[in-house]
């Protein structure tokens, strides 16, 4: 069923890049293990799970379902479309807030191995519906989990 409304789609691109004080291996499983990923993406503590699971393979799925406490509901829906080992995980994804479709997006992250570490370079495409977002909000969002992924990464 068409969604109605008067509010444009908005379209944007954003990179972000950071280079993490681990090596190739060690940021990659952070990625590609489920129980390593679970422990620094989407681990706000002001968020409650109400449904969380994840097949880290080509043509798996990613859930992400809670509550932001005094907040609205949360849900992330991504699909693996392409992974090639410690080089580049690709995904498309959909969120909604409180029951609104908020965005489609097409994610890339891309992982290389730099003196010191490793370089992760994520670009993500995304349509945000209805005039929920410009994309800033998006990529400020992701710059703060690639904070708590240098934070996981330390420990």
């Amino acid at each position: 069923m068409p969604t109605e409304t008067t509010a444009p789609a908005v379209h944007a691109t954003f990179v972000v890049e950071r280079t993490f004080d681990a090596d190739l291996d060690r940021v990659w499983d952070a990625f590609a293990v489920p129980e390593q990923h679970a422990q620094w993406f989407g681990s706000d503590p002001g968020f409650t799970e109400t449904e969380a699971h994840e097949d880290f393979r080509v043509g798996g799925q990613a859930v992400q379902d809670g509550q932001w406490h005094d907040g609205p509901t949360s849900r992330y829906v991504a699909a693996y479309t392409d992974i090639v080992e410690r080089r580049r995980i690709v995904a498309t994804y959909d969120m909604w807030v409180a029951g609104e479709h908020l965005s489609t997006s097409l994610s890339t992250t891309e992982l290389e191995p730099v003196d010191g570490g490793t370089r992760v370079t994520y670009t993500e495409q995304a349509v945000f519906l209805d005039g929920s977002d410009d994309g800033s909000k998006r990529e400020s969002g992701f710059a703060g989990i690639f904070d708590t992924l240098a934070e996981y990464l330390a420990r």
